[in-house]
This record gives structure tokens, C-alpha cells and sequence, in this order.
């Protein structure tokens, strides 16, 4: 979702020309692209371990099989820590969750293809090394010590940094997944109504995709305990952005925000500076106490904005980033949830005044109570789950209002038919695992890695 036309090594001095670099994002109705990314669990079939980095079965075992299909190895310190090809990148969460950064594509059926090839590859090597992946929101049986650290500069910085900020940090880095939709805006003012549908609709997708109730192999009290664990991560970095909603947003009400985020580093000929706690006004200024008289480009301000981690971000595109990594019908259930509300007009009208609903103290609310009781909690007389099929029924009339036929399907609605079945059902895919656990499994989670397994 980059638009080349800005040279990231281009210094910048004052903060209109940070504004600028958003603005930029802008792109014409016909052109807009979806962009979708998502993570997944690594582990040895043997014993359900965690994969490290290296050796005959690790993470960079696998990075190099892929290579076979074509993927250009990207290197920190001699170690593979992604790989690219085609506007789409394999990376590295901190405790080794795989993610797919998916290329930016004109519709649903090209995104989902793209995912099903990417996990049939992994598929493919990842039988060669004997080991599986996993689509789940909450690492569900091992603890944080179990989990081996990816080697990578900017992951260090943080590690130390995390728990200065929060309780729950260390845990976000290393065992939670997520899947996201990247989507581009027209203008300033699309821009800002689709962040303000965005966050307030956030918490109802993350109901909808519940999917992480089980932590150290046992029920961990909630529905989505990624959720929970991003609200006890960094106050300062995470969060609903209230200023969103007040008269007068901007790309200039962003950019102030993200200026007065503490910075965690500066990447120099690929090598990480601790910057933590540092101030990128400073930085404009040449008064880094870290990089002292020196003065950020625009790549250093794309990185900053990469470490703010709101429910919905802005770059040069709006990142929805409030689900549960799941199976791959809900990996392409999330772009098409999205899309369907936010890049049709009668559907982001529509969309608009659901959301309009939501005061200040309902955001709030929403965001606390939806991790631990998802579709059931109740806002103004009415459940999530009610409120959630109000959200699908708009995203489903965006989606035939697209009208852009698949292969099979005369448009894009067929992917939210997981999603309705949820609805329908009344139960989330967390819910319907904790069934199991209690009757099926032999309250063991360990039969979870096969049947939810990729």
C-alpha cells in the first residue's frame, strides 16, 4: 500500500512535511487495493513446541524452503528475517509468529487467492520439517519462557522497553496473532470517516472473530485475550484515539498524536539506536539525544508510525487491526467485512450512522467489556450480536453494490459467509472451542493444534 512516488530518504525539518507524507496516501475511488496480513503459530508436530529461529525444523529452516517459489531473502546480522516478492512479504513476529504481509490487490478474490497460495507453500515446507501452524489469537499452551525470541534489532529495544509501559507487553510481542485489512482513502475527509467507522465498529469485529480463550493450555477467562493483552500493553502507543471523533480531525490531528508517542528506536545502515522514550519533535529539531544534530528522513517517520499500535492506524493507508487470527475462511472474512463497509458509498453511509451511536463512554465500554464476553455484552439496549448483524448486513449490501465477480461467485458477499454463520449461531469461534475443551477434549488443549490447524 506504498505510494513510490515519495522518496523515503528525503530529511524533513517541520511538521507540514509530515503531513504531507499522509496526505500523499491519497488515491483516486478506481484505484483504492486491499491489502491484508495476517499471523500464525509455528510448532513441531512432536510436541506441540514452539519453533526456534534455527535449527533442522526452526524458523530459518523454513524461510529458506520457501525460497523454492521464488521469495528474495531479506537479511539483519546474516540471519533470513523475511522474505519479498511482488509487492508482498513473509516476516517475523518477535516470538516467531509467521506473517504474511500480503501485496495491495483490486479485490476480495485476488486477496484470498493470495493467501491460500501463501499457506499452501508453507504447507508444503512446513510437512518437510514436521511441523504445523496454527490460526489462533492467543498462543493456548505455552508460557512466554517456552517461546524463543526472533533475532531481530528492533525486537531487543522493545523487549526492554515493554515493561516500563505495561503488564501484558512481552506477552502481545511473543504469543498473540492477529489478522488485518490495509485500505486506502480518497481524501482528507474520507480519510476521517473511515477512521471514526473504523473505531467505533472495532470492537464489534472483534467480537465477531473471538478466538483466543485459552492461555498456558487452560481457559483464560475471556473470549479474546489478544484483546485484553493489548490493553495492558503501552497507554501511551495503544488505544481508541478519541480526538478522532472531534470536530476537525485531520492528517495534521494524526501527526500530532504521533509526534507526542515516545519514540523506541532509529534504524541506521541496519543497525538499531535505542531511542526509547524519545521524542520525534525533538528529532525534527536536531535535538535527538540519540542521534544528536541529526535531522529524521521520512523513512524514520514511517518506522515511528509503525510503532504505534492503536485499533485502527494510519499511514499512508488505515490498518483495521482489532481481530483474532483465525482459519483461513476468516482470514479472508476480515478484508471482506471491511471492504464491504468502507469502500462502497450508500454502505459507508449506512456504516456512519451505525456508528454514530456509539458516545465517548460506549467506546470506551465496548473495548473493556467485548474481550471477555464478545457477542453478548449489551450497549444501549441492544447485544454486540445484534449490533453485529446490523454490521454485516451493510458490509453485504457494499459488497454487491462492488459487484466484482470471482471465478465462482457472481460477487464478493460469499466471503462473509462465515461471519453470518457466527452471527447465526449466536457463538463465537472462542465459544465453540471452549465446548470442546469441556466435552470433547478431555479439557486438554492440545487437540486444538490438529483441528485448527492449517
Amino acid at each position: 500500500m506504498v505510494n513510490e512516488t515519495v522518496s523515503n530518504d528525503k530529511v524533513v525539518t517541520k511538521v507540514r512535511d509530515l503531513v504531507v507524507y499522509l496526505e500523499s496516501g491519497s488515491k483516486s475511488r478506481e484505484t483504492w487495493l486491499i491489502g491484508t496480513e495476517h499471523e500464525k503459530f509455528g510448532y513441531r508436530l512432536s510436541d506441540l513446541r514452539p519453533l526456534p529461529y534455527g535449527g533442522e525444523y526452526g524458523i530459518n529452516a523454513l524461510l529458506n524452503g520457501l525460497l523454492r517459489f521464488g521469495w528474495i531473502p531479506q537479511y539483519e546480522n546474516e540471519n533470513v528475517i523475511a522474505l519479498i516478492k511482488d509487492g508482498a512479504s513473509v516476516s517475523l513476529e518477535p516470538g516467531g509468529q509467521l506473517e504474511l504481509s500480503g501485496a495491495p490487490l483490486p479485490n476480495l478474490h485476488r486477496t484470498c487467492d493470495e493467501l491460500h497460495h501463501h499457506l499452501d507453500q508453507v504447507s508444503e515446507i512446513a510437512k518437510e520439517l514436521d511441523v504445523g501452524f496454527l490460526g489462533i489469537g492467543f498462543q493456548p499452551k505455552w508460557k512466554r519462557a517456552d517461546i524463543e525470541w526472533m533475532p531481530k534489532g528492533r525486537y531487543e529495544i522493545m523487549r526492554k522497553y515493554m515493561p516500563t509501559k505495561g503488564n501484558l507487553g512481552l506477552d502481545m510481542m511473543t504469543r498473540t496473532a492477529t489478522v488485518q485489512v490495509n485500505l486506502d482513502f480518497e481524501n482528507e475527509q474520507d480519510m476521517v470517516r473511515k477512521m471514526r467507522v473504523g473505531l467505533a465498529l472495532q470492537p464489534i469485529c472483534t467480537a465477531l472473530f473471538a478466538n483466543s480463550p485459552f492461555s498456558s493450555g487452560k481457559p483464560n477467562g475471556y473470549l479474546s485475550y489478544r484483546s485484553k493483552v493489548w490493553m495492558d500493553t503501552d497507554p501511551d502507543r495503544c488505544g481508541i484515539l478519541d480526538f478522532v471523533f472531534d470536530e476537525g480531525m485531520s492528517f495534521e490531528s494524526y501527526v500530532n498524536y504521533a509526534l507526542d508517542v515516545p519514540m523506541y528506536f532509529v534504524n541506521r545502515d541496519g543497525k538499531y539506536i535505542d531511542a526509547t522514550g524519545q521524542s520525534f519533535r525533538d528529532f525534527l529539531n536536531g535535538k535527538l539525544p540519540a542521534l544528536p544534530n541529526e535531522r529524521p528522513t521520512l523513512k524514520d517517520w514511517d518506522d515511528h508510525l509503525t510503532t504505534l499500535f492503536p485499533e485502527v492506524r494510519m499511514k499512508r493507508y488505515i490498518e483495521m487491526r482489532g481481530a483474532d487470527g483465525g482459519p483461513w475462511g476468516r482470514l479472508c472474512a476480515l478484508p471482506a467485512l471491511w471492504v464491504g463497509l468502507l469502500y462502497d458509498s450508500d454502505s459507508l453511509n449506512q456504516a456512519e450512522e451505525l456508528a454514530k451511536q456509539f458516545s465517548l463512554e460506549d467506546r470506551i465500554y465496548l473495548r473493556e467489556e467485548v474481550p471477555r464476553s464478545a457477542l453478548s455484552v449489551n450497549i444501549g439496549g441492544r447485544t454486540v450480536l445484534e449490533i453485529a448483524r446490523d454490521m454485516l448486513e451493510i458490509s453485504s449490501l457494499g459488497l454487491k453494490n462492488r459487484g466484482i465477480q470471482g471465478m465462482y461467485d457472481p460477487d464478493e458477499r460469499s466471503y462473509l459467509t462465515c461471519l453470518k454463520d457466527i452471527v447465526d449461531s449466536g457463538r463465537t469461534p472462542a465459544e465453540v472451542m471452549l465446548d470442546a475443551w469441556e466435552n470433547k477434549w478431555d479439557k486438554q488443549v492440545d487437540s486444538l493444534f490438529s483441528e485448527y490447524a492449517y
